[in-house]
Parts: C-alpha cells; structure tokens; sequence
C-alpha cells in the first residue's frame, strides 16, 4: 500500500464490512455532487425513460407490483453525462481502493435511478441470484431532499444476525447523500412503503462469475 494514499472514508466503509458486512455513510459523495445527482434523476423522470423494475436476472424475470414497485433507469457508463461521470469517477476510485487493499477481485459494476413513487415498496430479498452469484457488494445512495423525515417511509430495512444468532432489524432512513452498502449474498432486505416519492442511484459491484 505504500502508493496508496489511505482513505479514511474508503477505510471506515471497509472495517464495517469486514466487522459487520454493512456500512452507512454519510460523507462518500459531497453535497453539490448529491445535489447535482439530484437534478440529474429528476430530469431524467422528465424524459419518461424510466420503466418498471422486474424481479429476478435477465434469464428469467418478472415484473410483480405486488412485491417491487419501483421504477429505474439503468445508466450507461459509455454513454454518462457531466454529472454521471462524477458519480462513476468515485466509484472506479473506491473499486480499485477495494482491489488494491483488500484484493477484492471487483471487476465490473452495475448502477441504476431508481424512483419509488408514493405508495410503493420492495418486500424483503436479497440481491444475490441462484444461477449468478457475482453481485459481492450492494450499494444505495440517496438523492432525496435534505429534510427526508421518518413518517415519509422508504427507509432500508437490513435483516442482521445478532450475537444470539437470531436477527434483528435496522432501519436506513434515505437521507440525501447517504450511501449504504452490504453484502450482497447474505443480507436480506426490504424497502419499506414511501408515502414520498423517493431517488437513489442502486447498483452492485461484482467479481468473476
């Protein structure tokens, strides 16, 4: 690591990881930059590009309202904006911070708006799929207002093993400029019903199949 200047958010993502397998942090992306993320998924709403989630990979999904009721747009790496490439410029950054300290083996990422408009949810899941497994590391990063209260919903519920090896609950609220990030293969969770509508950039860092 003597070419690597130490990251002390890059670091602290990582000792929860390793001590707990999820990470909150409040300081990944500054406030312009959650700002300007903001205006971004919001104009791209205008477009009407976006289309409803489906649940399941490629090989065999399916759209169910009654379990997914969110909307999103996938984001084109080779196609990004301005305002893309500052959100992709960081993440390349923590990806090789990640293989480069951690010899992770990340090689490829995946990230997607989505909007949960008021009414909707995501029941209880986890991200991994039985016939892919490269998903490792999830990550959410929030674009909603600044005053995002409890009783708006859409918090993250993470379903944890505690010290008894049963589970407990813990709760995200969608702060803007919050970014939470798990494992993939082993946390499952849900996003509880939004009575707002609610912005994130969603997306997944993978390994070699």
């Amino acid at each position: 690591m003597s070419d690597i200047t130490v990251n002390p958010i890059y670091e602290k993502i990582i000792d929860d990881l390793l001590n707990q397998k999820y990470s909150i942090s409040d300081f990944f992306f500054s406030n312009e930059e959650t700002k300007q993320l903001r205006e971004s998924i919001i104009q791209q709403d205008t477009k009407q590009d976006f289309h409803q989630a489906a649940i399941g990979n490629s090989q065999n999904e399916q759209i169910v309202k009654s379990i997914r009721g969110d909307k999103i747009l996938w984001i084109d790496e080779s196609k990004m904006t301005e305002t893309e490439e500052i959100f992709f410029s960081k993440i390349n950054h923590f990806i090789d911070y990640l293989n480069r300290t951690c010899y992770m083996g990340i090689e490829e990422s995946e990230f997607h708006y989505a909007i949960y408009p008021e009414g909707t949810f995501y029941q209880r899941h986890v991200d991994a799929f039985k016939n892919d497994d490269r998903r490792t590391l999830s990550m959410v990063f929030y674009l909603n207002d600044e005053d995002w209260k409890d009783d708006f919903g859409g918090q993250l519920t993470l379903f944890l093993p505690d010290e008894n090896n049963t589970e407990k609950e813990l709760d995200v609220l969608p702060l803007a400029g919050r970014l939470a990030i798990f494992d993939s293969k082993t946390i499952p969770h849900e996003v509880k019903k939004v009575n707002k509508p609610r912005y994130s950039i969603t997306g997944w860092l993978k390994t070699r199949k």
